[in-house]
């Protein structure tokens, strides 16, 4: 007799939310599969379904019945266990009790540590129809729902009302209700094409029969796969190359059970309007794939996926076309009215509208946040002029028609609008350049008044911010500071700016100075975006330790702190880095522990033993030749010449005494000791690498 079985389960519900109709599959995939292996249930490969009308899973070979099971208990130390006349105590009779058995049928458990009372039980294992109910409603429970509705009469709460209920494990119906639904062995197909129930013998039969009875493909990715090939082909077919975007997609596979392409168009003349607010009203407002010609332009043609096979396609089409129409006619008078307008005419409409209350309005930010992309784009090489210039409109397409409308359009429509009122090619990719990055990932700002305006904006917000006390909390950050102060990094880091982090925090908080609060301290921002900045380094594999070895020393700019992660990471793998490390942590705790009062300076004459004398010559030397080298930060070969002094250093520690009785001598080993340890901290200090 088989031991295994496949096991299937699917809810049927009314349409889910086809945002997140992955991210449920997923879940239930994981949880339902954490199920059978907390109960020792094991299984082969799990394959998920998903589509808009249903949740599910098949799993290969799942155990009829948990194997049997031996259990061990122990129990209290046999001293604890019988008082001195050898009877049983309270300790021994409890632990009995809660066995089911009495004391004298208690093993005993005796090691080089002592002897213990012991309880042996053999557990017979459970059959897995006992136990899938249950773990089929954990793994519902379980789901990342923030909010449950309630249907009907039921109690049963879920995200969309629940109509049946599938769960076999081999041919036998595994007897549960789960969210007011009974289980059973049918499950229903498309919801026009075949709406009837279909009964499903065994579990292996489940997706054949849904796709060639109940005209539904069960399995995401599959439909997905399907979907793409669909719109590609009918993208080749008018001659044009469709544009895929990976989340729209997402979001059509959660919306169709049976897709099929439908190829449509709209009138010539919309494509007047900029191109990105007619994609963006088909992608997010139809769910339609756009299409671009040989070079890359937009044309008037997109793709949609009906979720029916109709026999008259071209109605479909038509209503489509129909619906798209108003949409692109809305774009086009608010193009069409927005014309009527030059971008710097809504620099005074900006003082109505706020920024944070007690950092003023965005007029108020634009003309900090101009000053400071001036000063900026000055060390950068860039225009300050032009920057400024640039960070005065930066905000105006807010007071558009169009991105009022449409408000993934801010950036977007400023680039327009610049274009049409006839600023520079720059100060035009400025104004898109302004808002990059958008999120993890994104591109960078290119032009020199693009990234002096974006880095300017970031700096501002953060210290406004932080400066009014409204720092990030746990995960709550209702100013996304977090991804600000990113986005910041990535442009002082990819673009290997030479700016000062210091001055520019502290330029931004002075044009802050009479808003923020009187006791704070701009550091407060420095330290956040060095945590930030640790985060970066790891994702590319650079340790905690290395990468405080460099902020310790707290570099002047992002760029001279990258300079200085290369060279300790080179430095590292030296042969004498482990020793002067160890060496570096041991003068470290020295210096920690005598406190103030070292010396500023070696007094040669005080030596007593050659090794100091050796030692102190050879910093010397050594500080002389690395000066060179650090005026032109050349801090790996900084410390590979620093790593001559492994040797001196050695024979110091192996034959002076640094707390010496006489405390000037004393003094003076701190002091050289010291002057060793600064010497190392113009590059990192690498006692933290140990």
């Amino acid at each position: 007799m088989a031991d295994h079985a496949d096991l299937l389960f699917e809810l049927g519900t009314e349409e889910l939310p086809p945002t997140a109709l992955r991210r449920l599959s997923d879940a239930l995939t994981a949880e339902f599969t954490s199920g059978l292996e907390k109960a020792n249930l094991g299984h082969g490969t799990v394959r998920p379904f998903a589509t808009p009308r249903r949740l599910g899973l098949l799993v290969e070979r799942c155990a009829l019945q948990q194997p049997d099971q031996e259990i061990e208990r122990r129990g209290p130390a046999l001293q604890a266990a019988f008082d001195t006349e050898g009877k049983p105590t309270r300790a021994a009779e409890g632990f009995a009790r809660s066995c089911g058995v009495q004391v004298h049928d208690l093993a005993r458990l005796k090691s080089d540590k002592g002897e213990w009372l012991m309880y042996h039980l053999q557990q017979q294992g459970q059959p897995a129809s006992a136990l899938l109910p249950e773990i089929a409603e954990s793994a519902l429970n379980r789901l990342p729902i923030p909010k449950r509705m309630r249907w009907g009469d039921r109690e049963a709460l879920f995200v969309r009302p629940v109509h049946w209920l599938l769960f076999l494990h081999g041919e036998q119906v595994v007897p549960c209700t789960l969210l007011g639904a009974e289980a059973g062995r049918s499950t229903r197909g498309h919801r026009f094409h075949h709406p009837d129930p279909i009964i499903v013998e065994s579990p292996a039969k489940y997706e054949d029969l849904l796709l060639n009875k109940g005209r539904v493909i069960a399995h995401f990715d599959t439909r997905q796969v399907k979907i793409e090939q669909q719109v590609k082909s009918s993208a080749e077919a008018l001659g044009g190359r469709a544009e895929i975007d990976p989340a729209l997609l997402d979001e059509v596979t959660a919306l169709v059970e049976w897709p099929v392409p439908i190829s449509a168009g709209f009138e010539e003349r919309f494509l007047e309007v900029p191109h990105e607010a007619l994609i963006l009203t088909m992608k997010k407002n139809q769910k339609y794939f756009h299409l671009l010609d040989p070079e890359g332009r937009l044309v008037n043609h997109f793709i949609t996926i009906a979720n029916i096979d109709s026999p008259r396609p071209e109605v479909i089409k038509e209503g489509n076309e129909r619906v798209v129409r108003p949409r692109l006619s809305d774009a086009m008078f608010f193009w069409e009215q927005d014309g009527k307008h030059r971008l710097e005419s809504y620099v005074d409409a900006l003082k109505s509208v706020v920024f944070q209350q007690k950092l003023g309005s965005m007029y108020e930010k634009s003309e900090r946040v101009a000053r400071l992309a001036g000063y900026i784009a000055r060390a950068i090489g860039g225009d300050p002029e032009l920057a400024r210039r640039a960070g005065m409109l930066s905000r105006c397409d807010l007071m558009t028609a169009m991105v009022q409308e449409f408000p993934d359009m801010q950036g977007v429509m400023g680039r327009h609008q610049a274009e049409r009122d006839g600023e520079s090619a720059e100060l035009a990719q400025a104004m898109e350049e302004f808002y990059m990055p958008r999120f993890s990932g994104d591109r960078l700002p290119e032009s020199r008044t693009g990234i002096a305006t974006s880095l300017a904006e970031k700096i501002d917000t953060l210290v406004g911010i932080f400066g009014i006390g409204q720092k990030p909390t746990g995960d709550k950050d209702p100013f996304a500071l977090r991804r600000t102060a990113l986005g910041a990094l990535r442009i002082l880091w990819e673009h290997q700016l030479p700016l000062e982090l210091g001055p520019l925090l502290q330029r931004a908080a002075e044009a802050l100075a009479d808003r923020l609060n009187p006791e704070w301290e701009v550091g407060e921002v420095r330290i956040f975006l060095m945590e930030r900045l640790r985060g970066l380094y790891q994702e590319r594999g650079v340790g905690a330790n290395l990468f405080r070895a460099v902020a310790e020393v707290e570099p002047p700019s992002i760029i001279d702190f990258d300079r200085r992660i290369e060279a300790v990471a080179a430095f590292h793998s030296l042969p004498e880095a482990e020793a002067l490390a160890a060496a570096n942590k041991r003068i470290r705790n020295i210096l920690r522990k005598a406190g103030v009062g070292i010396p500023a300076k070696v007094e040669p004459g005080l030596f007593q033993e050659d090794e100091e004398r050796d030692l102190y010559q050879t910093l010397q030397a050594l500080e002389q030749a690395i000066e060179p080298l650090l005026e032109v930060s050349d801090y790996a070969s900084t410390l590979q010449a620093l790593a001559e002094l492994k040797d001196p250093i050695d024979a110091f520690f192996d034959r002076v005494l640094v707390m010496a009785d006489d405390p000037l001598v004393q003094g003076n080993r701190l002091a050289l000791l010291n002057g060793l340890y600064q010497l190392f901290r113009k590059v990192a200090d690498v006692s933290h690498l140990q």
